[in-house]
This record gives C-alpha cells, structure tokens and sequence, in this order.
C-alpha cells in the first residue's frame, strides 16, 4: 500500500522543487518558525549509497512501531521512497537530518541506494528539524517530545518561548509537556507504551508526591479509570492532605507518628467523639504485605 509522505512548510523547503518529486501537502496550522538554508544553483536530489547515510546523533525519536516500518519496506519495494531523506555531509558520509523511518525500511527492503537531498546546517538545525518532522507526521511519543524540548533548552540553551515559536506551538504547550519528565520512570514507560493515556499522566502530576503519583498509576491500571476519574481521586486527595495540614490534634499526631514508625508506612487517626479510625496508606502489593506481617507478628 502506498504511503503518503506530506510535509510541512519546515520541511518542504528543503527540498527543491521538481517534477520527478511527489508535491508536498500543504499544513492548516502555522509552519514551525525554522531558518532553512536556500539550495544552491545545482543542488539536487542524489542517490547514494544507503551504507554511506549514517543516524542524526540529534534524532529525537527512540520508540519505533516495527510493523508500520515492515508496511513502510513492502511499499518501498513496490513503488520506491517517494520523498528523499534530507542529510548533510560529515566526512564523506552523510548524516540524516530526517527520514530515519524512511531510512530503516529502505535497508529491510534491500535498497542499495536512497535519495537524498544535501543541506549544510548546524547541529541546532539538525534537531529542530528532527523534531518537526516527527511532530508534523505524529511520529513521537510524549515523552520523546518532552525529552527533544528540553534538549534544546539544555544543549542549545534556548528558553521555552523560543522553542514554542520554532515548534509552531503555545508556550504553555512545550510546558506542559515538559513537566512529563518530573513523572517517575515506570509512568513515563508506561505512557510511552500506550498503557495510560497523556491525559492521564497530566492528571498524575497533579500529585507532588511520587509515591502517591505511584500509587494513583497502580490505580489507574488496575481499575481501568478515566481520565476524568483519576482528575476526581487528584482532588480527593488533595483536600485530605489539606484538611490534615489544617486541623492537626497534638495527641491525635503523636500516635500516628508512633504507628508510622511501626508500621513504616503513611498512618492517618481521625477522632469522632470517643471513637475514632485509623487509615493506614499502602502503595503496592509488598507495602500491604509487609504491614499485615508487623501487625500480625
């Protein structure tokens, strides 16, 4: 089957323009703000050799989808790669700019040559223009898009406003995608996988602490919950660590920090006339197990 390649206004003007070329899709929204190098007078589509194209070391992308790269081969067998990958030359090779899924089908479809399109950019480029395609093509995960923003903010000490003017979005969208990162380990993976949903993980965050953050994603996954769910339980747990902060019984704190010494875990006691209850906070299956051992000897 055949694939359609469309790209942005970033990316097709680096590429010249002729007939033997597929014309690029023109993008509704506004082309992200990238400054492009004009092609000299006999600059041209080539075709090297695919050994010779080596990886953007500046690639944004890490999690790719192995069988839509089997679909991409079988159509690159059938009708060629529609659009050049665009490198720049490094040392009698060329490095990638963008193209790397294209790239990678082409060699499990036995190609001896690609065509490319040479531009001479700078390493800044190199990655702005990785990060562009991908978007453009809906390409990177979350989280590869959070860790590509903040790698220009570091590397090339750009602020958050400028990288939303050159990715053609909001400020508080490369914001908010950014703050992905402050999630633990486990929830980004599992965001990266599809298990939960960006939603969901903007929900998490809501959460400072990260073992509540931990055990709101057990939740999650356990009980299949909605994002608007998981907003709901945010809340509720943000008012009981308000209403704890606000109305503290001296006594009432001094058995639970010896019930959390004992039991080495998060206690909360609560008074009703000369009763009361104890709620006692557990985050994962060995959490659980572990008190029921310290209560039960």
């Amino acid at each position: 089957m055949s694939q359609n390649y469309g790209l942005g206004r970033g990316l097709s003007s680096l590429i010249p323009k002729k007939n033997s070329i597929a014309s690029a899709a023109p993008v509704a929204e506004a082309a992200p703000k990238i400054n492009v190098p004009e092609a000299s007078e006999n600059s041209g589509v080539l075709e090297v050799a695919i050994d010779s194209v080596v990886p953007n070391p500046h690639q944004p992308r890490f999690h790719f989808n192995e069988e839509k790269i089997d679909q991409l081969a079988s159509s690159i067998k059938n009708h060629g790669i529609i659009q050049p990958l665009i490198v720049t030359k490094q040392d009698g090779r060329y490095e990638l700019i963008a193209g790397e899924r294209r790239l990678q089908a082409a060699k499990r479809a036995n190609l001896q040559t690609v065509p490319v399109v040479i531009r001479d950019i700078e390493d800044k480029q190199k990655l702005e223009m990785a990060i562009v395609e991908n978007i453009q093509r809906h390409d990177l995960n979350p989280v590869e898009e959070a860790m590509a923003y903040q790698k220009l903010m570091d590397e090339f000490q750009m602020h958050q406003d400028e990288v939303a003017e050159k990715m053609g979005k909001s400020r508080s969208a490369v914001a908010n995608k950014v703050r992905l990162l402050q999630l633990p380990v486990e929830i980004q993976k599992a965001l990266i996988e599809e298990k939960i949903t960006e939603g969901h993980a903007k929900a998490i965050l809501a959460l400072t602490n990260p073992e509540k953050q931990r055990a709101l994603f057990e939740m999650i996954l356990k009980n299949n919950l909605t994002v608007r769910q998981v907003e709901e339980k945010t809340k509720e747990i943000s008012v009981r660590s308000h209403q704890r902060i606000t109305h503290i019984d001296p006594a009432l704190k001094e058995v639970e920090e010896k019930l959390v010494a004992a039991l080495g875990t998060k206690v909360r006691v609560t008074k009703a006339g000369d009763g009361g209850k104890i709620a006692i906070e557990y985050y994962s299956s060995e959490d659980l197990n572990s008190i029921l051992q310290k209560i039960a000897g």
